[in-house]
C-alpha cells in the first residue's frame, strides 16, 4: 500500500512538475528576451528537467529543498534584525520624548530663574530707592533721672484742665511702652484716726491692677501713677491729696479712681467746691460725675464693676441672641422721675399693656400705696434680682431714665447698674436724656447699641421702638454683647479697658500679641538625612511665577496710626484694642495709580502696568497689595511617609516662604527618615501635647500674613495653590480654600446638623486646605472662649469649624470657596478621624455648641465660587489662559463627563 502511494506521488510531481516549470521558463524566457536579459542559473538549469532521470530528478529536489531552508533561515535572520531595529527606534523615541520633556522643564526652569532674577533686581532697585526706614517694635527709652517738683498755681483752676495744659506728656514718650505706678492699700482709705480696711471689692480691684503687665514698681519709669480711693467724703474733708509722695506739687499725670460708697442707689457725686482746691491736675476715674465738674476729655466714667461676672466662662452668663422680639417691647425699673415723665409712662402702658412694663418703686423706695394699681405686683422687683432678670431677658428694650434736671447729674451709679444689667440680659438700652454720659465714651461707640432720646420725645417712643425691623434689633443686641464681653463683663475687663482708653488718648501703640516658640523637634546635634532625589509630578511643569528667596511680611508698620487711623476699628468693629498685631488683615490698598505715582516700592504690576495674560500673569503678582509670600502650616501625626509625599509635593510652589511641620506624635522621626529638599526651609515643631489647637498657634517662625493650612494627606496641585493665594490675597480678612462644607437645620429636632454633601450654597472652607491671615492665630490662641478650644481637645474633632465660626464671627462675612474640588482622596493613607462613624455626631454637636458660646451663629451661606479670569473664556490661539491646566477640565476628568 505504501509503495503504490509512493509510486502515485512520483507519477503526480513527474506530471506536474514539468508542466509548470515549462510555463514559468516560458513566460521568463518571453520577457527575458523582451528586456534582453539572461535567465538566472537556478532556472537555466531547470529548463532541461524534464530530461533529467528520476535520480537525477531527486537530487535537484533535495537542492530546491536546501535552497528553501536556506532563504527561510536568511528570512528569519532579516526577521529579527527588523525587530531589533524596531525596539532600538522605539527606545530612541522615548528617549526623544524625555529628552523634550526635559528639555520642556529646563525651560521653564530657565524662564522661572529668568522672572526670579528680573524680580530681584526690581528688589534690588527699590532697596536703592527706599527712603524711609522699616518700622519695628516700640523700643524702651531710658527712664527720667527726676521728676520736678511743680509749685501749685491757684489761679489755674482744674475745672479747666485739659489733655494740653494739665497732662505732662514729657513723661509718656511715644516710643516706649505705656506703664503706671500704682499707689499702695495704704492711701486707698484713710481717716482721719488713720488707715482703714478696705471693702473686698476694692481689694479684687487693687490685685487686678496689681497683676497687669503695664505695671511698673519704679516710679521714674511710670507714665502715670494710680491710686484707687474708697470713701470719698473722708477723703476729700481730711486727706490732702498732695501728701502722696510723687504728687509732684499739682498731681500731673495722676489718676484718682474714686469709688464713693457700696450702695448702687447712692446718688453722691463730686461737687466742685470740695474738689476744686485738692485735686490740682489729676484725673477722676468715677461712676458719679455732676454735670458741671465733668470735665470732658479729661476726666472718666467708669462702667459698673461690683456686680461684673467675677470668673468663668462669661457666655455662659448671657442669653442668646435671637429671637429678635421678645415678650415685652420695653421695661422700665424705677428712678426718680418727674410727675409728667412718670404719667406719659403710664399713658403708654395703659395703651398696650401687653408690650409694656414700667416699675417706679426702685430707688429709693416708695410706699406700697402709692404705687399705682397696675404696678403693684411689680414692686417687689426692687428687691428681687432673680425676678428683675427675669424681666430684663423678656424685654426687647430696656428704659433708663436720666434724674430730674435739678440733680445736674451726668452719671450715677445706678444709671451705670442698669446700663450694665441691659447689656448683660440683651435688652437693648433706651436712653431717656441727652446729658448722659455712657462710659469710655470717647473711644467706644455708644450709637451702635443704645438708643439716646431726649426728654420730649417720650410721647413717640412709642411708635419709634415698634419700628425697628428684626435685623435692626439683632445688630444693637449683636454689638451690646460684643461691647460688654470685650469692655464691662469683669472687673479684668474693666481695668483693661480703662488703661487702654487712657493709653490711646495719649497716642501710644498697645504691647503685641507674643508670638509663641517654635521648638525644634530635632535636637542641635542630629542632623536629619536628606533624601538624594525625588521624581517631581509631571503635572506641575506650568511655569506659575518666580522662584525667590524668603520675604518676610513687614511687620509693626502702623505703630503710631494705630491709635488714630484705625482707632475707630479697633474699639467698636474688631473689639481687640488691648493689643496689637504685627499686620492686619484690614488694612485698606491705596488707589490703582498711587504705585505708578510715588508708591511702587513693593508693587509689582504685571507687564509693569500694561496688562496680559499667560505669561505676563504668572511674571508678577499684580494686584492691589504689594509682594508678599505665605506659610504652609501642616499638621500631622505618625504618617510620616504620607507627610514625606506631601512635602514632595511643595517643591518649587511660587510664592512659598517656608514650610512649618506642627509634628502632634509624642514620637520622634524616625533616625533614618529622609526629608526632601524642596527649596524652602522645612521647621519641625515640637509640640507639648497632641491636640488639634497646635494647627492655629502663632509660631514665632511663621513670618508671613497668609497662612495655607493644609491636611498631611492632602494633594493640592500647583496652580490650585498658586489660584488660591491670588484669591486670598483679595480677600484677606476671610479664609480661602478648597473643601467646602455647610450647616443645615435639622427639621425634625430643630439645632443646626454638618453636612458635607455637594451643595448649591456652603457656610464653611475646611481649613485641611486653605488660606487665612495669622492675624486669626492670635485670636484663636489668645481671645476665642477657652470652652471652644476645651472642647476641640475632648473630642479631637472641630477645630475647623471653630475657626470658620471666630472669622464669620469677627467679619460677618462667609468664606471664600475656590476651584471646583469638594474633597480629597489620599489612596493607602491609614484610617483618619473623618473615617470614624461618629465624626459627623460630633460635628453636628459642636455647631450647636459653638452657637451657644457666641450667643448665635455666626458663619454665614454663600452661593459664590471664586474661578479663574479666562476660565472658560476662549482666546486667540497667540494669547494664554491665565493658568494653562483648566480647573474645568479637571472637574470633567473626575466626573468622567
Amino acid at each position: 500500500m505504501k509503495t503504490f502511494k509512493l509510486i502515485a506521488l512520483v507519477v503526480f510531481a513527474l506530471l506536474f512538475i514539468p508542466l509548470l516549470t515549462h510555463y514559468y521558463l516560458t513566460k521568463v524566457s518571453d520577457e527575458g528576451r523582451g528586456t534582453g536579459e539572461e535567465l538566472p542559473e537556478w532556472v537555466s538549469k531547470l529548463v532541461d528537467v524534464d530530461k533529467l532521470k528520476g535520480k537525477e530528478l531527486k537530487l535537484r529536489i533535495e537542492e530546491l529543498l536546501r535552497i528553501k531552508l536556506s532563504v527561510s533561515a536568511e528570512l528569519r535572520g532579516l526577521e529579527a534584525k527588523r525587530q531589533k531595529l524596531q525596539t532600538e527606534i522605539s527606545v530612541l523615541n522615548r528617549r526623544l520624548e524625555e529628552a523634550k520633556g526635559e528639555a520642556g522643564r529646563r525651560r521653564n526652569e530657565l524662564d522661572r530663574l529668568q522672572m526670579s532674577l528680573q524680580q530681584a533686581k526690581v528688589a534690588e532697585k527699590e532697596a536703592m530707592e527706599r527712603n524711609t526706614p522699616r518700622l519695628g517694635r516700640p523700643k524702651p527709652v531710658p527712664p527720667l533721672r527726676y521728676i520736678p517738683v511743680y509749685p501749685y498755681n491757684a489761679k489755674l483752676s482744674n475745672m479747666y484742665c485739659d489733655m494740653d495744659n494739665c497732662f505732662d506728656y514729657s513723661m509718656c514718650p511715644v516710643a516706649g511702652s505705656f506703664s503706671f505706678f500704682l499707689y499702695p492699700l495704704m492711701y486707698t482709705n484713710r481717716s482721719v484716726s488713720g488707715y482703714s480696711e478696705t471693702t473686698v471689692t476694692i481689694n479684687q480691684l487693687y490685685n487686678i491692677l496689681s497683676e497687669s503687665e503695664q505695671l511698673v514698681t519704679d516710679p521714674l519709669k511710670a507714665c502715670i501713677f494710680v491710686v484707687v480711693v474708697e470713701s470719698c467724703d473722708d477723703y476729700m474733708k481730711n486727706i490732702i491729696p498732695q501728701q502722696l509722695p510723687h504728687w509732684s506739687g499739682d498731681g500731673r499725670n495722676h489718676i484718682i479712681w474714686l469709688h464713693c460708697g457700696g450702695n448702687p442707689y447712692d446718688k453722691s457725686f463730686i461737687k466742685p467746691p470740695e474738689a476744686t482746691n485738692v485735686m490740682g491736675r489729676a484725673m477722676i476715674v468715677s461712676e458719679n460725675f455732676g454735670k458741671f465738674f465733668f470735665r470732658r476729655n479729661f476726666d472718666m466714667v467708669v462702667s459698673h464693676w461690683e456686680k461684673a461676672i467675677p470668673s468663668g466662662e462669661v457666655w455662659s452668663h448671657l442669653p442668646p441672641l435671637v429671637p429678635a422680639k421678645r415678650k415685652y417691647l420695653a421695661t422700665y425699673l424705677g428712678g426718680e422721675t418727674d410727675p409728667e415723665v412718670q404719667t406719659e409712662f403710664l399713658k403708654i402702658q395703659q395703651q398696650d399693656p401687653f408690650s409694656f412694663v414700667f416699675q417706679f418703686s426702685c430707688d429709693p423706695p416708695m410706699k406700697r400705696n402709692e404705687i399705682d394699681e397696675g404696678t403693684k405686683r411689680l414692686s417687689s422687683l426692687c428687691e428681687n434680682d432673680l425676678l428683675r432678670t427675669r424681666l430684663l431677658l423678656d424685654s426687647t428694650f430696656s428704659i433708663i431714665l436720666l434724674p430730674p434736671d435739678n440733680m445736674d447729674v451726668v452719671t450715677t451709679k445706678i444709671l451705670q447698674l442698669r446700663l450694665y444689667e441691659s447689656l448683660k440680659h440683651g435688652s437693648i438700652p433706651v436712653i431717656i436724656g441727652t446729658r448722659f454720659m455712657p462710659p469710655f465714651n470717647e473711644v467706644i461707640d455708644w450709637s451702635k447699641m443704645i438708643l439716646i432720646l431726649p426728654v420730649s420725645r417720650i410721647t413717640e417712643m412709642h411708635y419709634m421702638l415698634k419700628s425697628f425691623p428684626d435685623s435692626d434689633l439683632l445688630e444693637f443686641r449683636k454689638n451690646g454683647r460684643l461691647a460688654f464681653e470685650s469692655y464691662f463683663s469683669s472687673l479684668q475687663r474693666v481695668v483693661e479697658t480703662l488703661l487702654a482708653t487712657f493709653r490711646t488718648r495719649i497716642g501710644i501703640a498697645p504691647l503685641p500679641y507674643i508670638d509663641l516658640p517654635s521648638p525644634n523637634v530635632f535636637n542641635d546635634t542630629f542632623k536629619p538625612l536628606k533624601l538624594d532625589s525625588f521624581t517631581q509630578d509631571p503635572e506641575e511643569e506650568e511655569n506659575l511665577g518666580p522662584i525667590e528667596p524668603p520675604y518676610p511680611s513687614p511687620s509693626f508698620s502702623s505703630n503710631f496710626s494705630l491709635t488714630s487711623l484705625q482707632k475707630y476699628d479697633l474699639w467698636n468693629s474688631h473689639y481687640q484694642p488691648f493689643k496689637s498685631f504685627p499686620f492686619s488683615p484690614w488694612d485698606q490698598p491705596m488707589p490703582s495709580e498711587a504705585k505708578f505715582r510715588g508708591s511702587s516700592i513693593g508693587f509689582r504690576p504685571i507687564a509693569g502696568g500694561a496688562g496680559g495674560s499667560g505669561k505676563e500673569f504668572s511674571e508678577s503678582l499684580g494686584g492691589n497689595y504689594p509682594k508678599e509670600q505665605f506659610t504652609v502650616v501642616m499638621l500631622t501625626y505618625e504618617r510620616e511617609q504620607v507627610l514625606m509625599n506631601s512635602l514632595q509635593r511643595l517643591f518649587a510652589v511660587p510664592y512659598l516662604n517656608k514650610v512649618v511641620v506642627v509634628w502632634n506624635s509624642p514620637l520622634m522621626p524616625a533616625p533614618d527618615l529622609k526629608w526632601p529638599d524642596i527649596g524652602v526651609p522645612i521647621h519641625v515643631v515640637r509640640t507639648e501635647k497632641n491636640s488639634l489647637n497646635n494647627r492655629f498657634l502663632p509660631f514665632d517662625v511663621i513670618e508671613t500674613e497668609a497662612i495655607l493650612s493644609i491636611d498631611d494627606d492632602a494633594h493640592l496641585r500647583h496652580d490650585e495653590i498658586v489660584f488660591g493665594f491670588r484669591v486670598w490675597r483679595e480677600n484677606r480678612d476671610r479664609i480661602v480654600g478648597f473643601p467646602g462644607r455647610f450647616h443645615a437645620w435639622d427639621l425634625n429636632y430643630g439645632g443646626w446638623l454638618y453636612n458635607s454633601n455637594y451643595s448649591c450654597e456652603l457656610s464653611m472652607v475646611l481649613t485641611g486646605a486653605a488660606f487665612y491671615h495669622k492675624i486669626y492665630s492670635y485670636l484663636y490662641t489668645y481671645e476665642m472662649p477657652h470652652a471652644i478650644r476645651d472642647k476641640v481637645d475632648e473630642l479631637m474633632n472641630c477645630e475647623d469649624i471653630a475657626l470658620n465660626f471666630l472669622v464669620s464671627h469677627m467679619t460677618q462675612k462667609p468664606p471664600v470657596k475656590v476651584t471646583s474640588r469638594w474633597t480629597f482622596r489620599c489612596p493607602g493613607c491609614p484610617v483618619t478621624l473623618s473615617e470614624d462613624d461618629s465624626h459627623f455626631q460630633e460635628r453636628h454637636h459642636c455647631i450647636n455648641f459653638f452657637t451657644k458660646v457666641y450667643g448665635y451663629t455666626p458663619i454665614r451661606y454663600t452661593q459664590f465660587r471664586a474661578d479663574s479670569i479666562l476660565f472658560k473664556t476662549r482666546i486667540p490661539h497667540d494669547k494664554q489662559k491665565c493658568f494653562n491646566h483648566s480647573f474645568i477640565q479637571y472637574r470633567h476628568q473626575r466626573l468622567n463627563l
